[in-house]
C-alpha cells in the first residue's frame, strides 16, 4: 500500500492556464510526485469520475480546484470533490473571484446564446439550433450540462479551505502552498495563502504625491522607466491588488491589472480602485472630473472588475428572461 497522500486537480470554468502553472514549479514537481499519488487530474491523468465517486469521503488529502462555476457539471464536480477532500483550495483567480468568465455576469444567458449561436458573422444557423440539456437520438438520450444564468465563484457553491490567488498563481506561491500542506503548517481555514500587502508596496518604481489631470491608455505613452505608472496617468491597479507576483508587470512598464485580487481587508476590489483613483484626480470641477474619467477610462467595468465581477458586491446585472421580466440567477 502506498503511504503517499492523495492529490486531485480539477478544471472548471477557466482558460486552463492554472493547469499549466502547476508545472511552473519545475523540478519541484518531482517532490510533489514523491509526496502524492495523483488520483484525479483530467487534463493529464486518465482517471474517471466514477472512481472518485467510489472513494471514501475525505480520502483525498488535497484538491486544487481551478475555475469558476458556470454549468451544472462543474457544480457537481465541486460538490463531489469537496465531499471527498480533506483540504480544498480555490486555485487561481477564476475559482477565487470569477475572473474573466465572471464578466459574463454583465449580461444574461439568452444574450450569450444569441451571440454565440446566431449573431456572430461566421455563424450560419437559420433554424436557430441551440444546445439542449437532453436530445433524443436513435441510440438513446444525449445529455449536456445545464448552462447557468450566473457565473459563481467556488466559495459561492461549496466551502473552501484556502485560496491561492493569481491569473495564474505564480510558481513561487504555488510551492509555498504545497510546502505548507506537506509540512502541516497550514494557516487558519479561510486564509488567502500568500502576502497581505499590495503590489505597490513591492514595486521598485518611484512614487510621488499623485495629482492627475488625465488618464492615459497604455498605447498613448512611453512611460518613464523609473517613475510610478499611476503618477504618469496610466491606470495601474497595484494600489489595490494583493502582492504575490513580485510586481512583474509594472517592473517592465506594463500596468498591474489586478489579477491577484484585493489585498487584505478589502471587500470589493472595484470599489477600492475607484475610490483610490477618485482621490488623485486633480480637479474640483465636476464637469472636468467627468471629462477626465470618460476620456481616460472608457471601459470602467473591464478596468475595475476584470477579475472580480462574480465576487464583488455587484456580482451581476439583473438577468432578463424571455418574457422581459427580471429573472432569478440560477
Amino acid at each position: 500500500m502506498s503511504e503517499k497522500g492523495k492529490l486531485a486537480l480539477y478544471w472548471g470554468a477557466s482558460c486552463g492556464g492554472c493547469e499549466i502553472a502547476v508545472l511552473g514549479i519545475d523540478d519541484k514537481i518531482l517532490q510533489v510526485a514523491d509526496a502524492f499519488d495523483i488520483v484525479f487530474w483530467p487534463v493529464a491523468v486518465d482517471a474517471k469520475v466514477r472512481s472518485i465517486e467510489k472513494m471514501e469521503d475525505k480520502s483525498i488529502d488535497l484538491c486544487l480546484f481551478n475555475g469558476a462555476i458556470r454549468t451544472s457539471e462543474q457544480e457537481y464536480m465541486a460538490r463531489l470533490l469537496r465531499q471527498k477532500s480533506k483540504v480544498l483550495v480555490a486555485f487561481g483567480s477564476c475559482a477565487h473571484e470569477g475572473c474573466i468568465p465572471g464578466l459574463a455576469n454583465m449580461t444574461d444567458k439568452e444574450a450569450i446564446f444569441q451571440t454565440a449561436y446566431h449573431d456572430t458573422p461566421s455563424t450560419h444557423n437559420p433554424d436557430d439550433v441551440r444546445p439542449q440539456t437532453e436530445t433524443e437520438v436513435a441510440e438513446g438520450t444525449l445529455t449536456l450540462p445545464y448552462f447557468y444564468e450566473t457565473v459563481k465563484t467556488l466559495d459561492q457553491t461549496i466551502d473552501v479551505d484556502y485560496y491561492l490567488p493569481g491569473c495564474p498563481p505564480e510558481p513561487e506561491r504555488i510551492w509555498d502552498a504545497l510546502t505548507a500542506i506537506l509540512t502541516n503548517q497550514l494557516p487558519p481555514p479561510g486564509t488567502v495563502i500568500g502576502e497581505t500587502t499590495t503590489v505597490c508596496d513591492v514595486c521598485p518604481r518611484e512614487r510621488e504625491e499623485k495629482k492627475i489631470k488625465e488618464f492615459k491608455r497604455t498605447w498613448e505613452i512611453i512611460p518613464d522607466p523609473d517613475k510610478c505608472l499611476l503618477d504618469q496617468g496610466i491606470i495601474c491597479c497595484g494600489i489595490a491588488t494583493r502582492a504575490g507576483c513580485g510586481a512583474l508587470c509594472p517592473t517592465v512598464g506594463s500596468p498591474c491589472i489586478g489579477c491577484y485580487g484585493p489585498n487584505e481587508g478589502v471587500e470589493d476590489f472595484g470599489a477600492r480602485m475607484m475610490s483610490a483613483l477618485a482621490s488623485v484626480i486633480d480637479s474640483d470641477d465636476p464637469a472636468e472630473i467627468d471629462r477626465i474619467i470618460q476620456e481616460g477610462i472608457p471601459d470602467p467595468m473591464g478596468s475595475f472588475y476584470r477579475f472580480s465581477m462574480a465576487h464583488g458586491e455587484l456580482r451581476r446585472v439583473a438577468p432578463i428572461s424571455g418574457n422581459g421580466k427580471p429573472g432569478e440567477p440560477a
